[in-house]
């Protein structure tokens, strides 16, 4: 049987969070949105039919709470929720808080600026409160 690994662009590019019952969920290092992403913890999956219809209900209700949890920590105008895979192949889901006048509102944020890491201490406490929500 193989096991799950989290892919290294996706390890590279974001900071562990929390892990629930089906996904790990990992803050995206760049400071210019608050930006989750959700990986489910099975092996081989790129697409959400490569899941259990038992999984792909936990992913809808892991994803519906990580929403609101974003939602409530940041005050955000809109979520975006995407997964698209076309550079990381490994099964992910984005929720995105946005706010009306970002710099790539009301556009996607992929390509509009470069990512800006966060501060270690900013990194943290984010972390730790949206952690402390969903747990």
């Amino acid at each position: 049987m193989v096991e799950f690994t989290l892919d290294p662009q996706l390890k590279a590019d974001s900071l562990p969070l929390a892990e629930l019952k089906l996904c790990t969920v990992r803050l995206m290092n760049d400071s210019n949105f608050p930006w989750l992403v959700m990986i489910p913890q099975i092996a081989g999956a790129e697409e959400l039919i490569d899941l259990t219809p038992k999984d792909q209900h936990r992913l809808t209700d892991e994803i519906a709470r990580v929403s609101k949890v974003l939602q409530a920590e940041t005050g955000c105008d809109k979520l975006n929720v995407a997964s698209l895979g076309n550079q990381v192949r490994q099964l992910h889901i984005h929720v995105i808080a946005r706010f009306e006048g970002d710099a790539a509102w009301a556009g996607p944020i992929w390509g509009k600026m470069p990512a800006r890491p966060y501060e270690k201490a900013s990194a943290c406490t984010l972390i730790e409160r949206i952690a402390a929500a969903l747990l």
